[in-house]
């Protein structure tokens, strides 16, 4: 008996509007919806672990910008927007939050007396090496599902794909 690959959710889609236009190319939904799909489906993973902390993604990204700095485990608010790529908007509500939980701590900039410097707590620095482990436990679940010479594949596809667009050629 011969086992045929049922259709995924994008392939529907695409059946759809080859039906409805078949003047249109809808080949590249294959890649990018499914990547969507896909992104989608690891951020909700992700999201579980940083839930089992009380940190929501964002906090997360802030500790462990804090934490890859190195020895005294502090950066500037801009600095940590530029590095977890948000608005500095966004940037001083995730501090504010993770202030209030005794998380991180802030302080004015010794070089600078209108600057300010967030700096991780003890506690701060305790939580976010914890999480790390287990998100880093949960990632290799998830590349798991691929073999080694996949994810390697993969890999090296995703880089040259994003290096493209962050860097166009004239």
């Amino acid at each position: 008996m011969e086992h045929r690959q049922q259709l995924d959710r994008v392939a529907h889609i695409q059946a759809d509007w080859r039906r409805e236009r078949p003047d249109v190319d809808v080949s590249p939904q294959g890649v990018i919806g499914r990547l969507h799909r896909l992104a989608d489906r690891l951020t909700e993973e992700l999201c579980l672990v940083y839930g089992r902390y009380g940190l929501g993604e964002g906090e997360f990204d802030v500790l462990c910008a804090l934490r890859r700095a190195g020895e005294p485990y502090e950066r500037a608010p801009g600095e940590l927007a530029a590095h977890t790529m948000v608005t500095t908007g966004a940037m001083t509500k995730r501090i504010d939050r993770l202030e209030r939980a005794g998380l991180v701590t802030r302080r004015r900039s010794d070089d600078d007396q209108r600057g300010r410097i967030v700096a991780l707590t003890r506690p701060g620095r305790e939580l976010i090496d914890q999480a790390f482990t287990d998100h880093m436990r949960n990632e290799r679940h998830l590349l798991d599902l691929l073999t080694p010479a996949e994810a390697e594949s993969l890999e090296t596809l995703l880089t040259t794909w994003l290096s493209r667009m962050e860097h166009p050629r004239p």
